[in-house]
C-alpha cells in the first residue's frame, strides 16, 4: 500500500476561486457603485465577522469560553478615540495601533484570567470587561458615561473617509477568513486543534497547553481590538455601554454557535444569517428578537453542531479543510499502481 496526502478538496479549490472573484468585486465596489449605505453595511458585517472568528478561535479551538471579549472591542475603540481626538494621529494608522495596544493589554489580562478554569474563567472574563467599562466611564476626558464623537475626523472629506474605511474593512475580511485558515494550518493551529480534541493527550505529546492558549488569546484579542477600532471609526461615536456592553455576547453566540463552532465556515454562515434576518425582520421590533431566540433554540436542539455542521455531516463539504486528507493506493505485486 502507498498513500498520498492532500491539503485541498475540489470544493475548497472552487471556494478559493470564488473567494478571489468576490474579493476583487468587493474591493473595487467604490468605483462601480455609489451605494454608500451598502458600503457602511459591509464594514459592519466585516467587523462582526472578525470578532466572531476570533471568538471561535478561543472557544471553538482553544476551549476558552470567554464572555468578556467586549473588553477588547472597547479597548480598541477607545484607543482609536484617544489617538485621533487627543493626539492627532492619522485615523487609519490609529486603527492599527488600536489593535496593537489591545494585544499588549491582553497579555496582563490573560495572566489574571488564566488562573481560573471552566465556568470561573468565563465569569472572570466578564468581570474584567466590566472593570474596563467602569474605568473608562469614570474618565472625564473620554466623555464619561455618555462617551464622545470622533471629532478628529472632521478634516477628512466624507467620501474619502468612507472609501478608506471600506477598503480597510476589505483587508480586515481577508485577515478574518484566510488569516484564520492559514493560522489553523500552521503548527500553532495544529497544537490548538489537538488541545480542543483532548487537552491531556495534547500535553502527553509535548504541547505546551498554557503557552499555546496564551498565544491564541493575545492574537484573538488584538484582532478583536482592531475590529473594534474600525467599527467605531465607521460609527463616528463611542460610549462605554456601546463598546463594553453585554449586547456583544448574544451576537457572538448566535453567529458562532448557530453557524457552527469550531469551523472556519461556521461564523461566516452565522454572520450572513444574522444580517439577512436583521435586514429583513428588524422592523417587527420585539417579535424579531423573539424569532431570533426561537431560531437559536431550535438549531441548538436539532443541529447542535450548528448549521455548517449539519451541512458538513450531510454533504461532506469542506470549503476550508484544516485536516490533511490521506488517500491509500493499492500496489500490485509488480510494483505498478
Amino acid at each position: 500500500m502507498t498513500y498520498t496526502v492532500r491539503r485541498a478538496t475540489q470544493a475548497s479549490k472552487l471556494a478559493a476561486a470564488a473567494g478571489a472573484l468576490l474579493l476583487v468585486a468587493f474591493a473595487t465596489l467604490p468605483w462601480w457603485s455609489s451605494s454608500r449605505d451598502f458600503m457602511q453595511l459591509v464594514v459592519e458585517f466585516v467587523c462582526i465577522l472578525t470578532i466572531a472568528q476570533m471568538w471561535n478561535l478561543l472557544a471553538g479551538y482553544g476551549g476558552l469560553i470567554s464572555i468578556g471579549q467586549q473588553a477588547f472591542i472597547g479597548i480598541g475603540g477607545y484607543t482609536l478615540v484617544v489617538l485621533v481626538n487627543n493626539l492627532g494621529v492619522e485615523p487609519f494608522l490609529a486603527v492599527l495601533l488600536g489593535g496593537a495596544f489591545t494585544a499588549v493589554l491582553a497579555l496582563p489580562t490573560a495572566l489574571v484570567v488564566f488562573r481560573l478554569r471552566g465556568a470561573y474563567f468565563a465569569i472572570g472574563t466578564w468581570v474584567v470587561a466590566e472593570v474596563y467599562r467602569l474605568f473608562v466611564a469614570n474618565l472625564a476626558f473620554l466623555g464619561g458615561g455618555s462617551g464622545q464623537s470622533l471629532i478628529g475626523l472632521a478634516a477628512i472629506p466624507v467620501d474619502l473617509r468612507q472609501i478608506a474605511t471600506y477598503e480597510t474593512a476589505i483587508a480586515l475580511a481577508v485577515v478574518a477568513i484566510f488569516g484564520v485558515f492559514l493560522l489553523l494550518r500552521s503548527p500553532l493551529g495544529f497544537a490548538l486543534t489537538a488541545i480542543r480534541d483532548s487537552e491531556v493527550a495534547a500535553e502527553s505529546q509535548g504541547i505546551d497547553v498554557w503557552r499555546t492558549r496564551l498565544a491564541i488569546y493575545v492574537i484573538a484579542s488584538g484582532v478583536t481590538g482592531l475590529a473594534g477600532s474600525l467599527y467605531f471609526l465607521s460609527a463616528l461615536r463611542i460610549s462605554p455601554d456601546a463598546a463594553f456592553g453585554m449586547n456583544w455576547i448574544p451576537l457572538l453566540f448566535f453567529t458562532v454557535v448557530i453557524g457552527g463552532i469550531g469551523t472556519v465556515e461556521g461564523p461566516i454562515l452565522g454572520t450572513l444569517l444574522y444580517f439577512v434576518l436583521r435586514q429583513t425582520f428588524s422592523g417587527f421590533g420585539t417579535w424579531y428578537l423573539i424569532a431570533l431566540g426561537a431560531l437559536s433554540i431550535a438549531i441548538m436542539l436539532f443541529a447542535p453542531t450548528g448549521l455548517w455542521g449539519l451541512v458538513q455531516r450531510t454533504t461532506k463539504l469542506r470549503l476550508f479543510p484544516i485536516q490533511s486528507i490521506v488517500n491509500l493506493n493499492s500496489v500490485n505485486p509488480s510494483g505498478e499502481l
